[in-house]
């Protein structure tokens, strides 16, 4: 039990660290809206790209999005706290690492009207760490879920 709850404790440490790290890059992406830095070539640069729209720049946004953006928050409050105490430490972490990433992005449409993307795909999209937090926490949840047949 005792080596389940380390490994758990890791794996939320993990998630809070990445989502300052996003923090930490929004802010410098901010900051230098000006510059563009090759990672991999031109592969996949950093640079600041304001989002308005919801993923992958789905013309969505305004006033009853971010209402709704909210209100899923709010509910994955409800299910982590859920999954927390009826023992269900994997799919709570799961839903740490997307209620993470989906309030690091709230936070930034609330502040400036828009989410700040800095990690610049070529031939696909602009994208942060805390897009990447809700996709594989949605990922892994999907794959929890499968592996106790509740889907």
């Amino acid at each position: 039990m005792f080596k389940y709850f380390k490994k758990m404790t890791a794996i939320s440490t993990a998630v809070i660290f990445f989502i300052a790290l996003d923090r930490f890059f929004k802010a410098l992406a901010f900051s230098n809206q000006a510059s563009s830095l090759n990672l991999l070539g031109e592969i996949l640069k950093f640079n600041f790209k304001a989002n308005y729209y919801i993923a992958f720049s789905l013309p969505l946004k305004g006033f009853w999005l971010d209402a709704v953006i909210g209100l899923i928050i709010l509910l994955l409050l409800f299910y982590l706290a859920r999954a927390w105490q009826g023992g269900r430490s994997g799919a709570a972490v799961c839903l740490f690492a997307v209620f993470l990433g989906a309030a690091s992005n709230l936070f930034d449409r609330l502040k400036y009207g828009y989410v700040i993307d800095y990690l610049d795909l070529k031939y696909f999209t602009v994208f942060n760490l805390a897009d990447t937090m809700i996709i594989i926490g949605v990922a892994n949840l999907l794959l929890i879920l499968k592996a106790r047949d509740y889907v």
